[in-house]
């Protein structure tokens, strides 16, 4: 019906307020504030050329695959949409994950030296 179709999307858009909100905090991050879909395109080059444990973060793709190990929480490299200096999150999911998983990213990030 229509108003699930407005409470599916009303949720959506608190969930990108926080994610968004959330990454903003996270020194090093440039995050855009997005138009459509259900992801965030957080700009992440400043953290190129950055390590931790002997591993060195040369692109998007290396920060995704850190952040999955280190963090445990997946997202896309940008460059397979054109912004090979961002990656790609999703805030498909609840609340309460959103809010864990930025947590595990900062904990993550802040490690990068």
């Amino acid at each position: 019906s229509q108003d699930e179709v407005e409470k599916m999307r009303q949720a959506f858009e608190r969930r990108k307020k926080l994610t968004y909100g959330l990454l903003q905090q996270i020194d090093g991050l440039e995050v855009n504030d997005p138009q459509g879909a259900f992801y965030l395109f957080p700009k992440c080059s400043s953290f190129y050329g950055k390590g931790y444990n002997g591993r060195v973060i040369e692109d998007s793709a290396d920060l995704a695959i850190y952040l999955l190990e280190e963090a445990h929480v997946a997202c896309v490299a940008g460059g397979a949409f054109g912004a090979p200096d961002n990656i790609r999150l999703s805030y498909a999911t609840s609340a309460e994950n959103l809010g864990e998983a930025v947590k595990r990213i900062k904990r993550a990030l802040d490690k990068l030296k």
